[in-house]
């Protein structure tokens, strides 16, 4: 045993001297980003034809917005426009498995979803991605009917989130047609909202799901262009 244990320790040693030790290190420098630095002329000149058409594509007027839209709770014109945005111009590229005269249907989304305010004046194609600068899906979520309680109650206590589809009057959510109580109804939102996103848990308890293969950005931009003037719209739709 000691022998076997002599012989491990020569090898090992062995072993050691013949490999190669090499020390890692790193020094780190501050470097302070100011106007002082030059630019450099080869970079500027490779960056600028991206830049251009980057610009131009942004640059773009789509529509036109007659008023300020802003976000807020539990009701406000940017909340107002978002979500009809999404839920009128995915109505009609639903799957051929809704039968949408029949089912009751809303879309929800979140405040903290809308980065920016659409300013009255023209409206371009990087105003919309300001809006919604995520590349976040559009799914259909179909939801037990007992759920709308704990969507109820995540409304009371955010103080209200956009909607559009259904009104939230105090302790009933209200759907226009049909007026009965069904198995499930369905919810159109993004897969990041789906998925738990800001608290939405009560997502969990879905009974399936559909994505629609579309942006949410990308409704938005199609929406604005449809309706070249913004339909400006701050009626309530939630009363807590």
């Amino acid at each position: 045993m000691i022998r076997n244990v002599i012989i491990a320790l020569i090898l090992g040693a062995g072993l050691w001297a013949c490999s190669d030790v090499y020390t890692i290190s790193a020094e780190y420098e501050p470097i302070v980003i100011t106007d002082d630095i030059s630019s450099n002329a080869s970079i500027d000149s490779m960056i600028s034809p991206y830049q251009r058409q980057l610009s131009a594509t942004m640059d773009e007027v789509i529509a036109y917005a007659p008023n300020d839209f802003t976000k807020g709770r539990p009701n406000a014109s940017l909340n107002n426009w978002a979500t009809d945005a999404v839920f009128y111009n995915s109505i009609f590229t639903s799957t051929d498995s809704l039968d949408l005269e029949k089912v009751p249907m809303m879309c929800l989304l979140n405040v903290g979803g809308l980065r920016n305010p659409i300013n009255k004046g023209d409206v371009t194609v990087g105003d919309i991605f300001k809006l919604m600068p995520f590349d976040n899906e559009v799914v259909w979520v179909e939801m037990p009917w007992d759920t709308q309680d704990e969507i109820i109650d995540y409304l009371k206590k955010k103080g209200g989130e956009p909607i559009a589809g259904a009104v939230l009057d105090g302790d009933t959510l209200l759907f226009p047609t049909p007026a009965e109580k069904m198995d499930t109804y369905w919810v159109l939102t993004s897969d990041y909202l789906m998925n738990g996103g800001d608290k939405m848990d009560f997502f969990e308890k879905k009974v399936s799901y559909q994505y629609t293969n579309r942006l949410m950005r990308d409704v938005m931009l199609d929406a604005a262009k449809k309706q070249d003037t913004l339909v400006f719209d701050h009626e309530p739709r939630i009363t807590l």
